[in-house]
């Protein structure tokens, strides 16, 4: 295996890993933070950790994720989606069409 492709799946497992990472230790960073600036602040040192070691092919992929995960942390504005989406479309009379 050429080792130019080797490094690229090493640096996409390694990413993957970070990102898996980041996602678990979010919990124990809210609980272990004083304050909303510290976990800001951690938070911060994280996501700038992981965008400098994307490659930019990955980028906007691993940005997407981060604000994604960032969203759900309240880290990142947007909107939490709690609700649910059923399986199938509601039941109802077939269009004419």
């Amino acid at each position: 295996m050429d080792s130019r492709v080797q490094d690229r799946l090493t640096t996409d497992a390694q990413l993957e890993a970070r990102l898996a990472a980041l996602e678990s230790e979010m919990p124990h960073l809210q609980l272990r933070a004083g304050n909303v600036f510290a976990l800001a602040s951690a938070w911060a040192v994280r996501h700038d950790a992981i965008v400098s070691a994307t490659p930019a092919r990955l980028l906007g992929t691993v940005e997407a994720r981060l604000r994604r995960i960032g969203i759900r942390w309240g880290m990142m504005n947007g909107t939490r989606m709690t609700g649910q989406f059923p399986a199938l479309p509601p039941r109802g009379p077939r269009d004419a069409s």
